[in-house]
């Protein structure tokens, strides 16, 4: 069979009948730039502690009302393969340091759309790039240059509590000062004595609706949002078992047939498994053993004699629940109902079984703080959306203590990092000889997005508040002038507390400005046919059903 040769010449005649393909400034580069445009426009309201809130539903009609762009855009699945990039990238700085998210998706959408000005006045895409590489190469090396303190000691609640407040403050204005302590009291708690290090994982969050934010608390172990399955309630320095196998008698291995003639031996028979049973739980507490931590069910018999030697039982279905327990109160979880070994027993200063709202928890509590490997957060407020919300500021909040451990170093937060940037690139720029200097003003006009759309969502004018900015940046000691939204003028934000850690805006500058080269080296979009067969037609009710049934 021969090979079918194109009518006509073209790169587009290779390819199948129905793919598509583009080409050239105005069908590839351009629609590129819009679309990551389009995106950023979208988050750019939710930006700062004034953003608003997006309400979005995903593909299971689950509903997220929240200005947190990391869930927006995990939740909105983009499609469009060069807005995809500016979203790895977001995803990238949310793995990275847990924060910044928002800033790099408007920064990066700023410089593409400063990038399509370039190109319509002339510059070719390279020399845009070259530009843009450039100019982020002087703000990383420019950025040390403004950190202004540094959290000293991180054992110090009221200094790490100082640091944590801003971020917290993007997600929950006006409940920062409450839940920066919070946050700051639990971090702290669960340190090493001898060394810094910390696991985000080790901070958990329990969400129980009802009452309010101010009535959230702290607890130094776990709590689980269940009832005891025993009588027993409460015990004080317990020592734990901890079972991944239901609390039940032990299965033989092979099947067995018992045959049974009269009533005396069915009576015989069962008091045979029931003493059985006692004796396995009687050798548990002869150990010492007080609490039962069980993976699976809990049968009724193994339940009597569980009451019957007071012991207090509680099962938890998650096999993650009983890795961190264990973890908690350096328990080994046993596979079989056998005597545990001192070395694998559990302890604590306190199980008991509470009631928060009209919701029974079982709490595993350490009140010396030297015990604790796991804290948790009990959250409170009126509505799941809400709670929702404090557990993404509780996230950040962890998350920036975590980048803090890495870097210590903090920087003037408020758009005052920004426009100090803005302004040192524009002089940088100003100093290059080639085409490539118009592309480093846009960058350091890009910078001014930040304070522009703090000010626009706090509901001033973005104009007059960058032209005060750059005003006040130009006097002597002015680097530390960031914006007030409250008031609309420019404070020294240092002594305001408000301050953003160095790392999240080192690598927000560093991977926006990565994603938006990576789509503008972009100059073709091949679209090979879609595989498969005909798509079912878009009709309600069910389209394999016949129009007359």
């Amino acid at each position: 069979m021969a090979f079918h040769v194109p009518k006509a010449p073209g790169f587009s005649q290779m390819l199948k009948d129905g793919a598509r393909h583009f080409q050239g400034l105005d069908e590839a580069v351009y629609r590129n730039i819009k679309a990551c445009g389009e995106l950023a426009k979208t988050t750019k309201t939710a930006f700062g502690p004034h953003g608003m809130n997006k309400m979005v539903i995903n593909h299971i009609e689950k509903l997220f009302v929240t200005n947190d762009a990391a869930t927006i855009l995990k939740e909105l699945e983009v499609e469009h393969p060069a807005a995809k990039m500016i979203v790895i990238a977001c995803q990238m700085c949310e793995q990275e340091v847990g924060d910044g998210t928002n800033f790099v998706l408007i920064f990066a959408g700023a410089l593409m759309t400063l990038a399509e000005e370039l190109l319509r006045m002339g510059l070719s895409v390279p020399e845009v790039i070259e530009g843009y590489e450039q100019a982020c190469e002087k703000a990383i090396e420019l950025l040390p240059n403004f950190v202004c303190s540094s959290v000293e000691d991180l054992r110090d609640v009221g200094s790490v509590a100082q640091a944590l407040k801003t971020p917290i403050a993007s997600k929950q204005y006006g409940n920062e000062d409450f839940l920066a302590k919070l946050l700051a009291e639990a971090c702290v708690s669960i340190l090493p004595p001898t060394k810094i290090q910390f696991s985000v994982d080790n901070i958990r969050v329990s969400k129980l609706p009802g009452s309010g934010v101010n009535s959230s608390c702290k607890v130094s172990g776990m709590v689980f949002m269940r009832e005891c399955e025993s009588d027993i309630k409460t015990i004080r320095d317990p020592k734990v078992a901890v079972y991944s196998c239901p609390f039940d008698m032990l299965n033989t291995e092979t099947k067995g047939t018992v045959l049974i003639k009269n009533a005396k031996e069915l009576k015989s028979f069962s008091t045979g498994e029931e003493d059985l049973i006692e004796a396995q739980i009687k050798a548990i507490v002869d150990t010492g053993v007080n609490v039962i931590v069980s993976g699976g069910k809990v049968s009724d018999l193994a339940l009597h004699f569980a009451n019957k030697f007071k012991l207090m039982v509680v099962r938890l279905n998650s096999k993650w629940d009983l890795r961190r327990l264990c973890k908690t109160i350096n328990a080994t979880a046993l596979p079989r109902l056998t005597a545990p070994t001192p070395e694998e027993m559990g302890h604590c200063s306190i199980v008991r079984q509470d009631e928060i709202g009209d919701r029974s928890v079982v709490i595993f509590e350490h009140t010396s703080q030297e015990g604790s490997k796991v804290c948790t957060l009990v959250l409170r407020a009126s509505t799941s959306n809400i709670l929702d919300d404090l557990e993404r500021a509780v996230d950040d909040g962890v998350n920036n203590y975590k980048v803090l451990t890495r870097d210590n170093k903090m920087v003037p937060g408020a758009g005052a990092t920004e426009i100090e940037l803005a302004n040192q690139i524009a002089k940088f720029g100003e100093s290059c000889p080639g085409l490539e200097q118009y592309a480093i003003k846009k960058f350091a006009q890009a910078l001014e997005v930040v304070p522009r759309a703090l000010a626009e969502n706090a509901g001033l004018k973005p104009t007059e508040i960058v032209s005060k900015l750059y005003a006040s940046h130009q006097e002597e000691g002015g680097s530390k002038m960031g914006v007030d939204i409250e008031t609309g003028d420019v404070i020294d934000v240092v002594d305001a507390a408000i301050l953003d850690p160095y790392l999240v805006k080192h690598w927000a500058l560093r991977l926006a400005t990565n994603a938006a080269v990576t789509v503008l080296r972009v100059d073709q979009i091949i679209m090979a046919k879609a595989a498969g067969g005909p798509k079912p037609p878009k009709k309600s009710g069910d389209w394999d059903k016949d129009p007359d049934e």
